[in-house]
C-alpha cells in the first residue's frame, strides 16, 4: 500500500523554548515539517534546525496566525496537511489519529476539546463561554454538529485548499476553515484532542479583539456565496487515483 505523504505546518514566533517539547514528538514517518517563522527575535529558527536538520523554514508573509498558516499551506508538498501550534499546547502524538481518519475516507478532520476523550487545561471561563457561544451560533446558522469551533488542530487533504479559498489573517482562520469545509460539502469529522497549557511565554490571542474577529467571520460566512463541492465524485485521495 502506498501511504500518503504528510506535511506538518507549524506557525511560530519566538517559540525557541517550546520547540524542544514539540518537534521531537512528531512521528518519524511525516514527510516534511514546515516551520513558518513570524520574524522571531529569539533562536526559534536555530533551535528548529538543530532539532530537525531537514526542517523547512518559511518566512511568514503578512501578519497574524492566518497569514502564517496560508504561507505554510502554500509551501507544503504533502498530500495531507496537518496544522498545529508551536507552544506545546497540542500533542504531535495525536497526528496519527487525524491522518487515520483522512485515510478512512474523510476530507477534513478537526480536533475537538469537548468530545469524549478530549479536554483542555488552557481555557479560561470567559474563553470557554465565547467558544460555546460561537459553536452554538454556527450550529444554528449552518446546521453544524461541531462540539468545538475555535481550535486550530486540523488536518485535511491538500487538494481541498482551493475549495476553502482561505483569506483570513488572524485567529479567525480556524473558524473560517471549519465553516467553509462544512458549507462546501466536504466530509468533515471531529476527533478528540487534549489542549495542554502553553509551556513557555504568553499567547498572542486577545480574548475580546480576536473574539470579535471570529464573530464577524461567522456573520460574513452566513451571507457569503458558497458553491457546494461533491468530493465523492472525485478520488478520495491521490492514492485512490492510483488504483489503491
Amino acid at each position: 500500500m502506498n501511504y500518503p505523504t504528510v506535511s506538518v505546518v507549524i506557525p511560530a514566533m519566538n517559540e525557541a523554548q517550546n520547540l524542544p517539547h514539540v518537534l521531537p514528538l512528531i512521528p518519524a514517518w511525516v514527510h516534511e515539517v514546515i516551520l513558518v517563522d513570524g520574524n522571531s527575535v529569539d533562536d526559534t529558527i536555530a533551535v528548529a534546525q538543530a532539532l530537525i536538520p531537514n526542517i523547512r523554514i518559511v518566512t511568514q508573509e503578512g501578519r497574524g496566525k492566518g497569514a502564517a498558516l496560508r504561507s505554510g499551506f502554500a509551501a507544503a508538498t504533502g498530500q495531507i496537511i496537518v496544522m498545529m501550534d508551536a507552544d506545546g499546547s497540542m500533542d504531535p502524538r495525536e497526528i496519527p489519529a487525524f491522518v487515520g481518519m483522512l485515510m478512512s475516507g474523510w476530507d477534513f478532520v478537526k480536533g475537538s476539546r469537548f468530545m469524549t476523550g478530549g479536554g483542555t487545561a488552557d481555557m479560561t471561563p470567559l474563553r470557554y463561554l465565547g467558544n460555546w457561544g460561537f459553536t452554538v451560533t454556527v450550529k444554528l446558522l449552518f446546521g453544524a454538529s461541531y462540539t468545538d469551533l475555535c481550535y486550530g488542530y486540523n488536518a485535511f487533504w491538500a487538494d481541498v485548499l482551493p475549495i476553502l479559498e482561505l483569506d483570513g489573517d488572524g485567529f479567525e482562520i480556524e473558524t473560517m476553515m471549519n465553516i467553509r469545509a462544512l458549507r462546501a460539502g466536504l466530509r468533515v469529522v471531529e476527533v478528540p484532542s487534549f489542549e495542554h497549557h502553553r509551556i513557555h511565554g504568553t499567547s498572542n490571542l486577545q480574548t475580546f479583539p480576536d473574539g470579535w474577529r471570529v464573530l464577524k467571520t461567522i456573520l460574513r460566512e452566513a451571507i457569503r456565496p458558497q458553491e457546494r463541492y461533491d468530493r465523492r465524485m472525485q478520488p478520495v485521495s491521490p492514492m485512490a487515483a492510483e488504483g489503491e
